[in-house]
C-alpha cells in the first residue's frame, strides 16, 4: 500500500491528540504536519499542548519538537505538504464549515471529526462497515466545489457507533421500525477528564447539548440513498434518545429498545451480529476489528471498563438481548468513545477511502 502524509488540524485538544497517538505507528499514514489556532502556532507542539495532554501515554518523541501551524493562516502551505488532513477544531459551525471548504478548495482531502458539515446533503458521513457507498457521493461533490483531489468527509457522531452498528445489520432481514435508545456518555466526550471537570465525579448530568437531536438525525442519514447529486435521508427507522453524561472516563453505553417489522428470534439476531462483516473487514484494513460486533452472553456484561478497549477499542460490544413488554426486543451496546467513536473511526473511515482511491499519494 502507498504510505501518505497527513496533518492534524485541531492537534492540541482531545481528538486531535488521540488522532497523534493513532498515526504515530500507522502503517500507511506519516504524520507531517500538526495545526491548531493562532495561539498555540510557532510553539513545538509540547509547549503548545502543554499540561493539556490527556492521553495515557506520553507524547510521542516524534512530534514534540514539531512546530505548530496556523490552522487557518497556513492553509496553502499545510496542503502542499500533506496528502489529506484529519480535521477536529473546536470552532463555531460556520467558521468550521468555512475552513474545511478552504483546506477543500486547495485541493486538499478533509477527513472531519467535527459535526458542522455531517448534514450537507453531497458530503458524506461514513461508518465504514456500514455505508461504505456513500463515498461515491465525493465525485459530485468534487463537481460543485471545482477541485481535482478536494473533499470533506465526515464521522457520526460519537453516541451512534455504540447502538447505529448494532441496529444496521438487522434492519436488512427484519426491518427496524422503531428504536428508542439512552446513551450513557464519558466525560472524554466533552473533551475532559476527572481533573479538568471535577463536578462530575460522583453526578450524572441528565442533559448533553444538542447530542439527542444528533442521535436521532444522523442515523437517517447513514440510513439514506444517493439520489441525483445528493444524499437523502431515510425516513425510517423512527429514533427518540435520551443522552446523559455518566462519571466515566472513556466509553458510550447506550440502552436499545426495538420494534421490527418482521420480528425475528433472540438467536437469529445474534447470528446476524457475529457473522455480520463490512468492508474493512472483508479487505483487511489496518485499523479494523476482525470481529466488529461481539455479543457477550454474561447478564453483567459489557461493562465499560472491561470492554471499552475490546480490538483496540475498534469494536462494538453488545449484551442483554432479551424479549420487551412494549417493543420487541432490548439490548445494551457499548463503543470507545475517542477511539471508535471519533479519532478511530476518522482514521479508519481515510484507510477506507484510500483503499477505494479517492484519497491519492500525491509524493
Amino acid at each position: 500500500m502507498s504510505q501518505y502524509k497527513v496533518g492534524v488540524i485541531g492537534a492540541t485538544g482531545m481528538v486531535g491528540q488521540r488522532f497523534i497517538t493513532l498515526i504515530d505507528k500507522h502503517p500507511w499514514f506519516n504524520l507531517e504536519v500538526l495545526a491548531a489556532s493562532s495561539r498555540s502556532a510557532g510553539k513545538t507542539y509540547e509547549e503548545a499542548v502543554g499540561a493539556k495532554w490527556a492521553m495515557q501515554t506520553e507524547i510521542p518523541e516524534s512530534v514534540k519538537k514539531m512546530v505548530v501551524k496556523d490552522a487557518g493562516a497556513d492553509i496553502d502551505e499545510i496542503a502542499s505538504a500533506v496528502d489529506f488532513v484529519f480535521c477536529a477544531v473546536d470552532m463555531k459551525k460556520d467558521d468550521i464549515k468555512a475552513l474545511e471548504k478552504a483546506y477543500a478548495l486547495a485541493e486538499c482531502p478533509v477527513i472531519s471529526n467535527n459535526s458542522a458539515n455531517r448534514h450537507t446533503p453531497d458530503v458524506p458521513m461514513i461508518i465504514p462497515e456500514l455505508n461504505t457507498d456513500h463515498a461515491k457521493i465525493i465525485d459530485v461533490q468534487k463537481k460543485h466545489l471545482g477541485t481535482k483531489r478536494g473533499f470533506i468527509a465526515v464521522k457520526s457522531n460519537c453516541s451512534l457507533q455504540s447502538y447505529v452498528p448494532a441496529l444496521y445489520p438487522l434492519d436488512k432481514y427484519f426491518g427496524v421500525e422503531d428504536v428508542l435508545v439512552c446513551t450513557y456518555q464519558a466525560i472524554s466526550g466533552a473533551g475532559k477528564t476527572f481533573e479538568t471537570w471535577p463536578e462530575m465525579i460522583d453526578n450524572v448530568i441528565p442533559y448533553i447539548g444538542g447530542e439527542e437531536e444528533k442521535s436521532e438525525i444522523e442515523p437517517l442519514k447513514i440510513w439514506g440513498k444517493i439520489e441525483g447529486e445528493e444524499i437523502v435521508p431515510a425516513t425510517k427507522p423512527n429514533f427518540t434518545a435520551q443522552c446523559l453524561r455518566v462519571p466515566a472516563s472513556d466509553g458510550h453505553m447506550a440502552a436499545v429498545f426495538v420494534r421490527f417489522k418482521n420480528k425475528p428470534t433472540a438467536e437469529q439476531i445474534k447470528q446476524v451480529w457475529k457473522e455480520f462483516k463490512g468492508y474493512p473487514q472483508q479487505v483487511g484494513l489496518p485499523s479494523a476489528p476482525k470481529q466488529f460486533l461481539n455479543y457477550f452472553e454474561e447478564d453483567n456484561l459489557p461493562q465499560t471498563r472491561l470492554q471499552r478497549n475490546l480490538e483496540n477499542g475498534m469494536a462494538i460490544s453488545v449484551g442483554r438481548l432479551r424479549e420487551d413488554t412494549q417493543y420487541d426486543y432490548k439490548f445494551v451496546c457499548l463503543s470507545h468513545n475517542t477511539l471508535r467513536g471519533a479519532a478511530g473511526g476518522a482514521v479508519l473511515m481515510a484507510e477506507q477511502l484510500c483503499e477505494q482511491g479517492y484519497i491519492q499519494s500525491k509524493f
